[in-house]
């Protein structure tokens, strides 16, 4: 994703990184960060939102039934270790995305991702993942120009907080090709293209970040 590059060649990269998810856990401890600690948010979106215009958002802002599964305090996986992290090394802490992090290792788009200056990114946890099956999964791995923009499709090109995104109703990603991605209620309820968030407005250095129960499709919103 150097620019919009990132369709190209490193989406690609997800396909292997389906794969290589169980052997590729040894960098992910070398690339956490840690600040100052703080309990965990509610499950629930807050009433009164601190998230700001620019779509960047604070531990305050992050909603989700699965916000609970990730490390309390300033331990790595944290809201406090992955806040100040971009976000490719911020999410090799996560351990709701190890199977999304396998594949940004094994086609080398850790930098292309850190690099980006302000995005907004749809991260399917790992058993959403699950969710396609093997065969699908190595269907993808042997088609790396298949898997590119499918993976396009989860990222926009501008920071979003679950405030903007509702605001917004359809946003474009990378894969604009892939049409719209249709934005529908709010808080717990809020969901894209039908799949629903996890763990919402997660606070990266260079992006917002939301874990979601589905692998997008594009073409799949008509709207």
């Amino acid at each position: 994703m150097k620019t919009l590059r990132i369709a190209g060649i490193g989406l690609t990269a997800a396909a292997a990184l389906a794969l290589t998810a169980c052997s590729s856990n040894d960098q992910a401890s070398s690339e956490s960060g840690s600040s100052s600690s703080a309990p965990m948010p509610s499950s629930s979106a807050p009433a009164s939102s601190s998230a700001s215009s620019d779509g960047m958002t604070t531990n305050a802002d992050v909603f989700g039934p699965a916000c609970s599964k990730l490390p309390q305090g300033n331990a790595p996986g944290s809201l406090d270790s992955m806040g100040p992290q971009p976000v490719a090394s911020a999410a090799s802490t996560n351990p709701l995305l190890t199977k999304l992090v396998a594949a940004v290792k094994a086609t080398n788009l850790v930098d292309t991702l850190n690099s980006q200056a302000a995005i907004t990114v749809f991260a399917p946890a790992d058993a959403a993942f699950d969710a396609l099956g093997d065969a699908k999964f190595n269907e993808l791995a042997k088609n790396p120009s298949q898997l590119a923009p499918i993976l396009q499709y989860h990222v926009l090109g501008k920071r979003y907080d679950a405030k903007g995104l509702a605001a917004a109703g359809n946003v474009t990603s990378l894969n604009t090709a892939g049409g719209p991605l249709k934005i529908e209620g709010t808080g717990d309820n809020m969901t894209v293209n039908g799949a629903k968030i996890l763990c919402g407005n997660i606070p990266t250095k260079n992006a917002t970040v939301f874990v979601i129960d589905k692998v997008l499709t594009p073409g799949t919103n008509k709207n």
